[in-house]
């Protein structure tokens, strides 16, 4: 984080001197009867294999060949999917098969083992200490962090400001969020949840044919799959606080591999790497896994980075919500020290049912 300075809105990033390499490896093996010299070609991106994993690899190979284009003629990028644990048992809550880890580990062993060059993930799927050997190397811009609201009943009334009302008496809400859970019981105790998992389009297809009444999703995904029309409610953050890393798509290398580490330097965002440490730091402090309801959600206004966190009970009848702020080059000391308040004002009885087996 040292040196950081926020680009000006709109302003042209240019290719670094590794992209530049990539760029004239790849035309000299378009021209060279005998196979090219230097670095392997094509680098190979992994990625999971859902329509929303696909769309985000996509687009990152897109912002990385907009300043070569002779990168994309020449076929100097593979895609390869990967399918993960995370997304093969979906009957299973994630912190009773072991976190959301899953959705990384076996695209994290293709990286160690040399299989692939890149992974491209969801920040919030992304644990928070990486396999030895791997670092985050690249955080691109952030979509809309804000969750969203589906109903299964489309033609009600909804209030934005007391969004919750909409739902009857004891309704059944789609969830697999501990953090969603939390949040929306701490203000409406009466509704009832039931496990809803898979990609986007199947747990709208499952809320369509009836399984609950309502459902909540990352706006950043509907928005990149095209599927912004589906939203009925746009959660505020005070509402519901988003889940540290949402809406960023994160980069992950090999740490020895310096020429890729440089490469992605070129696209990289600086304010979603300052967001991002933040809200990744407070999720360490506290120990953060898919059985914890916690949120982070950091911003940076004139300036200024402002972060908020929330740690809660599973039931919602305890929740805590605090605020920091202060320069965005300290981003991971304020939030390490937002979960420490956090941690220092919660009873202790709330860790320790976090931590039962």
């Amino acid at each position: 984080m040292n040196g950081l300075k926020l680009p000006l809105m709109n302003a042209p990033v240019l290719p670094s001197e590794a992209l530049q390499r990539v760029a004239a490896e790849a035309v000299r093996r378009s021209h060279a009867a005998e196979p090219p010299t230097g670095r392997k070609l094509p680098l190979r991106v992994g990625s999971r294999a859902s329509p929303l994993a696909l769309v985000q690899t996509r687009n990152f190979l897109t912002r990385l060949t907009r300043f070569c284009p002779v990168l994309r003629d020449m076929g100097a990028f593979q895609e390869y999917q990967i399918s993960t644990e995370g997304d093969r048992n979906q009957v299973q809550r994630l912190a009773e098969i072991g976190g959301k880890g899953l959705f990384a580990k076996e695209i994290h062993e293709a990286l160690v083992a040399g299989r692939i060059d890149f992974a491209v993930h969801s920040l919030k799927d992304l644990e928070t200490n990486l396999p030895p050997g791997l670092v985050l190397a690249c955080t691109l811009k952030r979509e809309d962090a804000r969750d969203a609201l589906i109903l299964r009943d489309r033609d009600v009334v909804v209030d934005p400001q007391r969004p919750y009302d909409c739902l009857p008496e004891g309704a059944l809400i789609g969830c697999a969020s501990v953090r969603r859970q939390a949040q929306m019981l701490h203000v409406r105790p009466d509704l009832r949840f039931c496990l809803l998992r898979g990609n986007v389009q199947t747990r709208l297809d499952k809320l369509r044919a009836g399984a609950c009444e309502a459902t909540l999703l990352a706006l950043a995904g509907l928005r990149r799959l095209g599927m912004e029309d589906r939203v009925d409610v746009v959660l505020e953050p005070d509402q519901m606080l988003p889940a540290s890393g949402q809406g960023i798509v994160g980069v992950t290398v090999r740490e020895s591999d310096l020429e890729l580490r440089e490469l992605l330097s070129a696209i990289e965002d600086p304010e979603a790497r300052a967001v991002s440490t933040a809200e990744r730091a407070l999720l360490a402090e506290l120990d953060g896994s898919c059985r914890t309801p916690i949120g982070g959600y950091a911003r940076i206004e004139n300036g200024v980075l402002k972060l908020s966190g929330m740690i809660a009970s599973e039931d919602g009848t305890f929740l805590l919500h605090r605020e920091i702020e202060g320069a965005p080059l300290e981003a991971a000391r304020l939030g390490t020290e937002l979960a420490d308040e956090l941690r220092r004002d919660t009873p202790a009885h709330i860790f320790d049912e976090m931590r039962r087996p």
